[in-house]
């Protein structure tokens, strides 16, 4: 779960820290406030787009910090898959916002958008206010009942789209091959002379690695010479360092016989000797033995020149020209057996095809067995968010040809009026009518998600009264099994809160801070009369409050 928020230096937030418990905490304040803005800098931390205008003016960065505790093993084990390291059972992501960049850390190690975007999806499942409209789309309609189908349809649309690519890519190279006797002849010809033109270089793997070590010493072998020279005469035998040594030696003969110590010396001294004579003699038979040779240099030169230019024209490497020049000659091979090689381009297309449509099978087998399911187990959830006759089912539309994600859409189709046919979502609900939905939608699938924590961004809008009240006990039955973070402006959902936060805003120096604070007993006895808009917490405010906070807390206790 979510255990902690800390938010510095974000719009109106100066800073604030929020540590979150399991079920249902509520986020309550007045518009404006900066509960969405405390909202959206969970979207940033998991990776979302950043804007630097968010960073609180003055100030030279923003930064928000999640802590999730006792997670599952799939997420620890996708933590090592994306090569961080497992801490305590704790899951730390850091977003900093500056002007000039920002920066995304998981448990301390730097990280990129992708990967904290990926990790946050086995994290938390966010919500908003507006997302609502998208349950108007076909695709979303579909996504929706494969959730529902589970991890089975999972596997099958992972396969689906699997074989779907090599179906598509089968096609595709078959539509390319289908070349007239003209098209051949042409392509043949280019490859016979590439061919040629690889071949008579006769390259040799390692080839330009020696060429381009010899090439170097005959550049530079006058250079070399003088450096040799000028080492010789430093250590020969006649002024340089050999006949100081000799010298050393004389002397320490002479003493040597007085001090057994010295005798060690002596032979020290002596292996020196040895090893700059030899040195001295090896430098010199080395210079000696260079020579610039101008023919030499051409020629490697040249041959260096012709292998770089096959390198950039068919790869970065000797053996990726031998790898092209052996493909060029297969090629050559299927035109030459062309209507052979077309009819084997044709056998895996359409093998490609039947793995398709095989898995089509599937997929359509298991959303239209789980379609009836589904829309009966969302009709009785609407029920409990008082559609009072709701009728609801799940129409599978068939397309003429298989995609990736199988061989039919979905269409949601309601009456939520006795008497009303079942029609399309998109011409009957309104947007507190998609709300509802929605809320029923998630809360069903809540039960098989693997995401421990959900967030409601104003899910509750357009809805009131009674309503509000069905709202509230699915929140709280969701919260038994799942951490939910809702923001709200409806005093029953409120109520139903195992935590209550309240986002409120102040002038601190002349600039606008929004600051939170947790609320119990009085407090928010308090808040909840605000919420059921009293402008001053009068004695049948509060007792209006206090009701409503026990009627939650005796439904709560029933399950």
């Amino acid at each position: 779960m979510l255990s902690n928020l800390h938010v510095k230096n974000l719009a109106l937030i100066e800073e604030c820290d929020m540590n979150l418990r399991p079920g249902l905490n509520i986020l309550t304040g007045e518009t404006g406030a900066g509960k969405s803005i405390l909202m959206g800098s969970v979207n940033l931390a998991l990776g979302g787009k950043a804007d630097r205008e968010m960073i609180r003016r003055g100030c030279d960065y923003a930064l928000v910090e999640l802590v999730f505790e006792n997670l599952g093993q799939e997420v620890y084990d996708r933590l090592e898959e994306l090569g961080f390291s497992v801490d305590e059972d704790v899951v730390i992501l850091q977003r900093k916002l500056q002007a000039s960049r920002s920066t995304i850390r998981i448990n301390g190690e730097q990280a990129t958008a992708r990967q904290a975007k990926e990790l946050a999806e086995l994290l938390i499942d966010i919500h908003g206010q507006h997302e609502h409209q998208s349950l108007l789309k076909p695709a979303k309609q579909l996504e929706i009942l494969d959730s529902y189908a589970g991890a089975e349809q999972k596997e099958n649309l992972e396969r689906l789209k699997g074989h779907y690519e090599e179906y598509r890519q089968a096609k595709t190279r078959l539509e390319e091959e289908n070349l007239d006797e003209s098209a051949q002849k042409r392509e043949r010809d280019l490859l016979n002379y590439e061919i040629s033109e690889i071949r008579s270089a006769s390259l040799s793997a390692g080839e330009d690695d020696a060429l381009e070590e010899r090439f170097l010493k005959l550049q530079h072998a006058r250079k070399i010479i003088e450096a040799l020279r000028s080492c010789v005469g430093y250590t020969d035998y006649d002024e340089g360092a050999g006949a100081l040594i000799s010298r050393a030696l004389g002397e320490l003969k002479q003493v040597a016989e007085y001090d057994r110590e010295l005798q060690d010396m002596d032979s020290s001294l002596i292996d020196i000797d040895n090893l700059l004579s030899d040195f001295t003699r090896t430098a010199e038979r080395y210079a000696d033995s260079l020579d610039f040779e101008e023919e030499s240099f051409y020629e490697v030169s040249s041959r260096l020149t012709e292998i770089n230019r096959l390198k950039n024209k068919y790869g970065g490497s000797i053996q990726s020209v031998l790898d092209e020049c052996a493909a060029r000659e297969e090629r050559i091979q299927e035109l030459d057996h062309f209507e052979e090689h077309m009819a084997q381009l044709r056998r895996k297309e359409r093998q490609a095809h039947e793995r398709v449509l095989e898995d089509c099978a599937a997929v359509s087998a298991l959303r239209e067995k789980c379609a009836p399911l589904l829309a009966e187990t969302l009709r009785e959830a609407l029920s409990e968010l008082n559609f009072l006759d709701v009728q609801f089912a799940i129409a599978l539309k068939p397309k003429e040809q298989p995609g990736e994600k199988g061989m039919e859409e979905a269409e949601f189709l309601v009456s939520l009026n006795p008497g009303e046919p079942l029609k399309p979502m998109a011409g009957v609900a309104s947007g507190g009518e998609l709300s509802r939905i929605m809320l029923a939608i998630k809360t069903v699938l809540a039960d098989q998600d693997r995401i421990d924590t959900l967030i409601f961004d104003e899910i509750d809008a357009g809805i009131s009264g009674n309503t509000a009240w069905r709202g509230a006990e699915q929140l709280g039955r969701l919260a038994r099994t799942h951490q939910v973070i809702c923001i709200t402006h409806l005093p029953q959902i409120a109520a139903m809160a195992d935590a209550h936060y309240l986002i409120s805003k102040h002038v601190e120096n002349g600039s606008t801070v929004s600051g939170i604070e947790p609320l119990d007993g009085e407090a928010s006895v308090k808040e909840l009369s605000r919420m059921l808009g009293a402008e001053k917490l009068t004695d049948s405010a509060a007792a209006h409050a206090r009701d409503m906070l026990s009627q939650a807390a005796e439904y709560k206790s029933s399950f």
